[in-house]
């Protein structure tokens, strides 16, 4: 499955557009700031947007809603909504089709309420859930636990060759890779979930210690 990666500004804040190729249908993801150049992208190539999808409700993530709604008369879809052209919910495991292959939802609740992943192929769009090298902010005990259970019960149970899409430009380098943040996410080797709160705690200390920007 095809994957382009867009650069929109805001607080470093990606959008993706993937498609199959060989049926020409594409879903976008998070176009935020400048959904124009998503859509543009999708014309110039001859992909027709099926899917428009929001990994949760933040501002920086949906500014460009009313925008795209406007260019691709599709409904941007977060967590809950239904899709009205086949009436699929976006809720946890539920499949969207495109072309020959889908794309699957899983509710990764922590940094929000509502934040999805999307799984497509051999790709997982990990939202503000799963940084390159870090993980969202949480500002509450329960929505740690939350996205520590997210973190291992979901993401961290799909192989490691899954290529990972982070929905900020946070880290070392643009896309990682389960197997590698599994061997190299500080917050993904913590032993347990007390360690894991005292890291996020404790992250600028931690950074700074070890030289992390």
């Amino acid at each position: 499955m095809f994957v382009k990666q867009f650069a929109l500004g805001g607080d470093r804040n990606f959008g993706y557009l993937i498609a199959d190729e060989p049926a020409r249908q594409a879903a976008i993801i998070d176009p935020a700031y400048i959904p124009e150049q998503l859509v543009e992208f999708a014309k110039e190539v001859q992909y027709e947007i099926k899917y428009i999808f929001i990994t949760h409700d933040h501002p920086d993530h949906m500014n460009g809603n009313d925008a795209i709604r406007e260019l691709t008369g599709l409904q941007p879809l977060l967590f809950g909504a239904t899709e009205p052209a086949s009436g699929i919910k976006v809720s946890d495991g539920a499949r969207f089709p495109l072309g020959g292959g889908t794309i699957e939802i899983l509710h990764t609740p922590g940094h929000t309420k509502d934040s999805i992943c999307l799984l497509a192929a051999d790709m997982v769009f990990t939202g503000d859930t799963l940084f390159v090298g870090k993980v969202g902010g949480t500002y509450l005990r329960a929505a740690a636990r939350a996205q520590y259970k997210s973190l291992h019960e979901e993401l961290l149970k799909l192989p490691d060759d899954t290529r990972v899409f982070p929905e900020h430009d946070v880290g070392v380098q643009p896309e990682s890779t389960i197997g590698h943040e599994r061997q190299t996410n500080p917050f993904l080797q913590q032993p347990d979930f007390k360690s894991f709160t005292h890291l996020k705690k404790n992250w600028l200390q931690y950074k700074k210690e070890h030289g992390i920007a």
